[in-house]
């Protein structure tokens, strides 16, 4: 595959690289000749279907096992992926939970837990990457956000919140490391297919992509390919961005 996105010569890590938008995201850069460090919580499984493939496409990959929502073991796990990568170009922060309930039904560990992983667990990773990206003076962090994060969502007070966490936290890392040459954006994806959504009715899907001017469900390639453009020089002068890729949901 021709590489447009000239990717040959860079490192990417993945949170949540064992499954669905992360392990698709994983593929991908793969396929554009990135060497993919796949960090995962709990889906071992998961994680090596995910490696499997990108061996096969003879892509380079080594998969890390990691709670994101803690501080040191995330500090550990930067520095194996350094030690065995020696550097790391592109910061994929994908690892996310959902824990939904109205708020008078939601107890402390349902936001906390919420929080942890998906707002805490991009600031562990970026914070102990930032010293690197600093000294190499370029990067590219890319957070998955939501359109949850952008415009609230009934009975996900605790996922939106975190979803708009990660745009504050785009916005303020790109403050502070445009000038060191590192770029850092968020992708807020819509309805998308996933295992997440798979479980809803048919009669739910159906509601949600009629009301999708483009009248379908996004994929897992959808927001993967809009990362690796991300990821990629051709977008070397947007930062601090918030894309939207919901099929036009949120017009």
């Amino acid at each position: 595959m021709k590489n447009i996105f000239e990717l040959d010569d860079k490192v990417a890590l993945i949170t949540g690289g064992s499954r669905g938008i992360g392990a698709t995201t994983a593929v991908q850069l793969a396929k554009y000749g990135a060497s993919i460090a796949i960090v995962y919580g709990g889906d071992t499984n998961g994680a090596k279907v995910t490696a499997d493939t990108i061996v096969e496409n003879g892509g380079k990959v080594k998969t890390y096992q990691c709670d994101v929502a803690n501080f040191e073991a995330c500090k550990k796990t930067i520095e194996c992926i350094l030690a065995d990568w020696n550097k790391v170009d592109i910061l994929v922060n994908n690892a996310g939970i959902t824990r939904d309930k109205l708020v008078l039904q939601m107890n402390e560990d349902d936001w906390d837990s919420v929080l942890d992983i998906n707002l805490k667990g991009a600031f562990n990773m970026i914070r102990h990457l930032y010293p690197q990206f600093v000294k190499n003076r370029k990067g590219n962090i890319i957070n998955v956000s939501s359109i949850a994060g952008c415009d609230g969502n009934l009975g996900q007070a605790n996922y939106s919140s975190s979803k708009s966490g990660l745009i504050g936290l785009t916005k303020s890392i790109a403050k502070e490391l445009g000038s060191r040459g590192i770029n850092c954006n968020a992708i807020a994806p819509g309805f998308i297919s996933t295992q997440m959504t798979d479980s809803l009715s048919q009669e739910l899907k159906d509601k949600a992509i009629n009301s999708i001017p483009l009248k379908r469900m996004g994929t897992v390639e959808d927001v993967a390919s809009t990362i690796v453009f991300l990821a990629s020089p051709m977008a070397k002068y947007i930062t601090g961005q918030v894309l939207r890729i919901d099929g036009g949901l949120t017009l």
